[in-house]
């Protein structure tokens, strides 16, 4: 059996489904992925690494009323798929009942769904892959003097095959496919060494940056570290660059999450239709977008998706849940089985140089260090940094050793702005974020 093809691998689900009702499930459920890819990693021009990737798994959930039980395999022989059902099967005999558990509901099934055109495969041989590589860290190595290492160049491409299927009925396939190339240095001044990276990831390689751009943004990212400075304790404006920013849209997604509302462990319980962010700030999901990150046609559950609005003008629309979830709230799944699906900050007319003027004096984040501090539960946020500070709307220095808190709620309610500088390499597409103030502690 071909294990790519569509059809091939919709009867399989379908056949392990209605051997699931022969063995007495009520109902079942059956996820499907086949994948495929290598990644090849380059450093001081020699091949540190080749990886080929390949994989099959097939998983079941089965219900016997509200008794759940699962079990997976790698192997798709018909006595392996069999032996899966019965432990599939036996586990949910010593389950406890939950009224909460099953199927999301029939009528919410994607059954007819669009093609986002995510499958791409990028025909690139291993050679070329290495010379690739070899060509991005040379560049980066030649862009300055003072860049005297490289942590290595990484080329590296997937194909993932992914069906879902379910006794009401749905069986849903997905083609996709991942391709990236990042690489990162060194650079010294005097005692001083300071390391960066970038990368450039999309589903279709010929929306990859070039080698070029990919190399010269990391060199330079790596020099402008050099020559960081501690700065003394204070209160001041905050700019997180939009890689960063969509860590602090994700927390807000933490926080809005049907397990740790129904948990209360949130500290925005009980807020829906109430004023959480600052009243310019607009937040939508929207999973069909073509070639995005973050784009489905329907969820781990089969539930059909479609845009729509989570804040407007500041104000919290809906939650993330997926249909166990919804349940424990009495309220219906949102379709985020798996997660949200390209969540959009809406943007303003500035750039990020736009923003560094309107903040005047502050200072510029760019990257996390240590460990997240940050608690949802009561929305306390402490983070160690390393940035740039800002006068005048200009970059005087680097920072590093500086640790900014504040709480989420604050935060939230505060935010001056968002620069319209997308960062198109996530699920959750954000520019830089223009925060009132925070407390910074430094020296």
């Amino acid at each position: 059996m071909d294990i790519f093809d569509e059809t091939n691998l919709c009867n399989l689900t379908e056949s392990i489904i209605n051997q699931a009702k022969k063995m007495g499930a009520t109902a079942a459920e059956v996820a499907a992925s086949v994948d495929s890819g290598f990644s090849i990693n380059v450093r001081k021009n020699e091949v540190e690494t080749i990886e080929h990737s390949k994989g099959k798994t097939v998983g079941v959930t089965v219900y016997f009323g509200y008794r759940a039980g699962s079990a997976t395999t790698s192997d798709l022989k018909p006595e392996a798929i069999k032996i899966m059902l019965e432990k599939a099967c036996h586990i949910a005999s010593f389950t406890e009942e939950d009224p909460f558990a099953g199927l999301a509901e029939k009528e919410l099934m994607a059954y007819d769904y669009p093609n986002l055109d995510l499958y791409h495969p990028w025909p690139i041989k291993i050679t070329e892959a290495i010379s690739l590589a070899k060509d991005c860290e040379a560049i980066g190595l030649s862009y300055d003097k003072q860049i005297i290492n490289s942590e290595g160049a990484t080329v590296d491409t997937s194909t993932a095959f992914d069906v879902y299927a379910n006794s009401h009925g749905f069986c849903g396939a997905v083609a996709s496919t991942k391709h990236g190339i990042s690489c990162s240095f060194i650079a010294k001044r005097n005692e001083e060494m300071q390391r960066d990276y970038y990368y450039t990831i999309a589903c279709d390689p010929n929306d990859l940056e070039n080698i070029s751009n990919v190399a010269i943004k990391a060199a330079e990212r790596t020099v402008k570290r050099l020559g960081a400075q501690k700065i003394s304790t204070r209160e001041c404006p905050i700019i997180f660059i939009p890689e960063i920013a969509h860590s602090l849209i994700n927390n807000f997604v933490n926080a809005i999450h049907g397990a740790n509302l129904y948990r209360k462990s949130s500290f925005l319980l009980n807020h829906l239709h109430k004023q959480v962010f600052a009243k310019l700030i607009n937040i939508e999901e929207n999973p069909h977008i073509p070639k995005a990150l973050g784009s489905s046609p329907f969820d781990s559950e089969g539930v059909k998706l479609n845009r729509s609005d989570i804040v407007v003008d500041g104000v919290l629309q809906r939650y993330v849940l997926d249909s166990y979830s919804a349940r424990k709230l009495k309220m219906t799944t949102t379709g985020n089985g798996g997660g949200i699906h390209n969540l959009i900050v809406k943007t303003g007319p500035l750039d990020l140089n736009g923003l560094l003027q309107k903040m005047g004096s502050g200072l510029l984040v760019t990257e996390f260090m240590g460990s997240d501090g940050v608690n949802i539960v009561n929305g306390d946020y402490s983070r160690g940094i390393f940035g740039y500070w800002v006068e005048n709307g200009k970059i005087q220095y680097p920072v590093a050793g500086a640790t900014i808190a504040s709480n989420l709620k604050n935060i939230f309610l505060n935010l001056v702005e968002v620069g319209n500088d997308i960062d198109y390499r996530s699920n959750i597409l954000t520019g830089s974020i223009l925060l009132d103030k925070m407390t910074v502690a430094g020296s």
